[in-house]
């Protein structure tokens, strides 16, 4: 039988100042390194969403506090939160296919199969690719429609930019905007999440008479019902919002959804 140490125990032999083990050493905490993180990440990811919906539905119930009518309605008919459905935004249409429950937007974004590639001309939001399919949540009452609110996003001056756009049954005034997810810059552009900013966009309109989406974050000072102050030093940030509601309350977004229900109801 052979007394020549294996390769482990030639290796660990070698002298520390051997370039051949420090390389080895480094490759070695390299490799260890990457499987803790991306077991982590991988452990941690459902933790993570857990986390980003319970978060969702603390800004969607905070809108809600804020329109003391809707939450007045909603304990009167012994609900507590919003009823989710899909939509087909192609077709406007509900699809009753797809689990509301388990629908996760992000990663049907993700997935070629369940996603569309937009175009420079219709990618406004900068987003490249989006679901075919999107969560609304409703106010609905004896088929009556009291509140529809639409997750919309978009590329901000730094960031993606993620938010709720509630709207009023006649789907043209705001009824509230919250912004749930953002990275600009603090003291500036993250100044979007500001309780008072926000508090500026409940009774705007979306759409001119001819359905011209018009909404907007004004450069200044707002003027008429289609703009919204601008935040100082927070054009790019601002211009993102614009953005993200121009596509999303149009052809390529929620667009067909409104004007369905405009035309046939709930």
């Amino acid at each position: 039988m052979s007394d020549r140490p294996g390769p482990w125990r030639r290796f660990l032999a070698l002298s520390n100042d051997d370039p051949r083990k420090a390389i080895g050493v480094t490759l070695l905490v390299a490799l260890a390194s990457a499987l803790v993180v991306s077991s982590a990440s991988v452990l941690l990811k459902p933790l993570q969403q857990a986390h980003v919906e319970r978060d969702r539905q603390a800004r969607l119930d905070a809108m809600l506090d804020a329109l003391p009518a809707m939450r007045e309605l909603m304990i009167e008919a012994g609900i507590d939160s919003l009823e989710t459905r899909i939509v087909d935004l192609a077709s406007g249409r509900f699809d009753t296919t797809i689990d509301a429950a388990s629908f996760d937007p992000a990663a049907a974004a993700a997935d070629p199969a369940t996603s569309i590639a937009l175009s420079s001309e219709a990618d406004v939001a900068s987003l490249k690719r989006i679901a075919t399919h999107a969560p609304v949540y409703l106010l609905e009452r004896d088929g009556d429609l009291h509140l529809i609110v639409l997750p919309v996003s978009a590329l901000g001056y730094q960031s993606l930019i993620r938010g709720s756009l509630a709207l009023e049954p006649d789907l043209t005034t705001v009824a509230a905007l919250t912004i749930t997810e953002q990275g600009e810059t603090p003291g500036l552009g993250a100044r979007i999440e500001e309780p008072a900013w926000q508090a500026l966009w409940a009774g705007k309109k979306i759409a001119d008479a001819d359905g011209r989406i018009l909404i907007r974050v004004a450069q200044g000072p707002a003027e008429g019902p289609y703009e919204v102050d601008g935040i100082s030093g927070a054009t790019r940030t601002g211009n993102g919002v614009t953005n993200m509601l121009t596509f999303w309350l149009g052809p390529e977004g929620f667009g067909p959804f409104l004007d369905r229900l405009k035309r046939e109801g709930i």
